[in-house]
């Protein structure tokens, strides 16, 4: 039946088969996956075999990183107690167990770095006789397991059901890779410390939603968390407190959990912005730290975008002294070839007040005349340690402080958008420059849960939030729907959309910590997770967000069972009478 199958395809030729992988992909099955693979086919009826209790997962040597992700996808396998709500309707094929799944990986050494082949080929035979992934890197073959084991479930077991069995899907095969190469989710430790536990378990979470990027956007004005060997004094004055610290150690066994699950880390340490934490350590270095953030409540007489004032001086010669050993330790602790320099939100206000850059100023100097000084420095101290600079949009796009183009040439330059939707997208790519896609209308993730600022005299109009955003910049909260149905290329030609390498969903931390972290992250980052994976629409272009509620729910549902506290989507009710809480019939 296979090979009459793959005659007929052959026959019908190549835009048919692309159509037809596209239409398994769309097919509803008993048994699903998150994010949805390119294609996926089971054959009918839809049967499954048990796992057999000395269950192992054969993995080629000469990779240390796939080994331990085989023995780890083996172990959960066995011990994962997963059952879904709807009992999948397949026949269970009698006197058959699957005793083992093979990996063969073509490139063992590929590095872990942007634009790695992360494709696979899952087959489990009919009988249950065997199971593959085929990849051609280590890192493929980790989606591949991750797929694999989204592919089994507990069944029976007490009230009357039959004996507890684990079950896996026979006569499946699937065939995928990523849209897009970049699939990350930001955290800020800067506001809030995060132990390294809360860490790894968001990456152990993202590689699970195939997503492979952890963007760390380790300090921030409220704190300077991470120790570095060059330069001691930032953590010990600019963070929280002694136990609020990242070590070397943390950092490198985070890195290497991450690498393990095949996710990327790609470090930030914002500035000139965002600094005011470092001015414990180098007060010389610092322009307005330490004072209110909103002098005489005029917004635009403000000294920083929020309280925490102070950002690096360009001309201090100490900026410069600090800046190139903090580069240095950071490219020396976090291997990947990104690095995030940040330089969004530069405030007039900070840099006027500052009486040695003022006087710069009325001698002609202008705010990006200051700024493109110090990119300019910074920028070249990036490229030579071998790395790719990032840089939020504000760099080139800000109204009021930029830089030339020529200050960060595209060839080594990413820019990271997060202001006015598509539109900021648009101006970058057409500007020639690669593209990720943090949008706040649709990714930013902290948003929609008012605002921190106390003493605000606004609530005494208990008419002052209606019909606004409820307090918060970035309002209304952005629902999995509204994060899932974003397309990130949105009005571009086909070859502005190439310039576009992904997306991150942003987890900004004024009002979050590690009580409340997983559910305001998980399942909204899944959504985005699919988006970019394999896209949020039908072979017939609609959006099957309407589709995707009932296999989201699956999906956060085993979330929880793997210990990721996701927030519930809908009412049990819901998933058991599919269609009956859709807006439209």
């Amino acid at each position: 039946m296979a090979t009459l199958l793959l005659r007929l395809l052959f026959l019908l030729g190549l835009p048919a088969i692309l159509l037809m992988a596209r239409a398994a992909a769309d097919a509803s099955f008993p048994v699903n996956v998150w994010p949805k693979p390119t294609s996926m086919s089971w054959a009918e009826p839809h049967a499954a075999v048990p796992v057999s209790p000395s269950f192992r997962i054969v993995a080629p040597s000469g990779n240390p990183y796939l080994s331990s992700a085989a023995e780890r996808y083996a172990k959960l396998l066995l011990t994962e107690r997963y059952r879904p709500v709807v009992r999948p309707a397949v026949n269970v094929t009698a006197g058959a167990a699957l005793a083992r799944l093979t990996l063969a990986v073509s490139d063992l050494a590929a590095p872990l770095q942007h634009g790695v082949d992360e494709s696979y080929t899952l087959e489990v035979a009919p009988t249950g006789a065997a199971a593959t992934v085929t990849a051609a890197t280590a890192w493929g073959a980790m989606r591949g397991l991750e797929t694999f084991s989204q592919l089994a479930w507990r069944a029976g077991g007490g009230g009357g059901r039959g004996r507890d069995m684990l079950l896996v899907t026979a006569g499946v095969r699937v065939e995928d890779r990523p849209l897009y190469p970049h699939r990350g989710l930001m955290l800020d430790t800067g506001r809030t410390y995060f132990p390294v536990g809360d860490i790894l378990r968001t990456i152990d979470a993202m590689a699970a939603n195939k997503m492979n990027v952890f963007h760390w956007h380790i300090t921030d004005s409220q704190s300077f968390p991470i120790e570095l060997p060059s330069e001691p004094q930032l953590a010990e004055k600019g963070a929280y407190g002694e136990d609020m610290r990242y070590t070397v150690k943390d950092v490198k066994h985070i890195v290497e959990f991450a690498m393990s699950r095949g996710v990327r880390v790609v470090p930030e340490i914002d500035s000139p912005g965002h600094t005011a934490s470092w001015a414990g350590a180098y007060p010389e270095a610092v322009s307005c730290a330490g004072k209110f953030w909103l002098p005489g409540g005029d917004w635009n007489d403000r000294l920083a975008a929020e309280p925490g004032t102070g950002q690096l001086n360009p001309l201090s010669p100490k900026t410069y002294e600090v800046i190139t050993n903090v580069v240095n330790d950071l490219t020396s602790l976090f291997p990947d070839g990104f690095y995030h320099a940040g330089a969004d939100e530069i405030t007039p206000g900070c840099w006027h007040a500052d009486p040695t850059i003022q006087a710069d100023l009325d001698s002609g100097a202008t705010l990006s005349g200051l700024l493109e000084r110090y990119v300019s420095a910074v920028h070249p101290l990036v490229v030579s340690r071998n790395r790719t600079a990032v840089y939020w949009e504000d760099v080139l796009l800000d109204a009021a402080v930029n830089v030339s183009a020529s200050a960060i040439p595209p060839a080594t330059t990413i820019l990271q958008t997060w202001n006015n939707g598509p539109n900021n997208t648009k101006l970058i790519v057409q500007a020639g420059y690669r593209a990720i896609v943090s949008s706040a209308s649709f990714y930013y993730l902290d948003c929609g849960h008012g605002d921190f600022l106390g003493n605000d005299s606004t609530y005494d109009n208990p008419n002052s939030d209606f019909d606004t955003k409820g307090g918060s910049w970035c309002g209304p909260y952005k629902t999995w729907q509204r994060v899932y149905d974003y397309d990130i290329v949105y009005g571009l030609t086909a070859e502005e959309a190439r310039l576009v390498i992904g997306g991150e969903v942003a987890m900004w931390t004024e009002q979050v910590d590690a009580t409340v972290l997983d559910g305001r992250v998980w399942p909204r980052a899944s959504a985005m997770a699919e988006a970019l994976w394999s896209g949020n629409r039908d072979a017939a272009g609609r959006k099957r967000y309407a589709e995707a509620t009932d296999r989201l729910t699956d999906w956060r549902n085993r979330m929880v069972g793997r210990g990721v506290r996701a927030e519930p989507i809908q009412p049990l009710w819901c998933r058991t009478r599919p269609g009956m809480c859709n807006a439209v019939q």
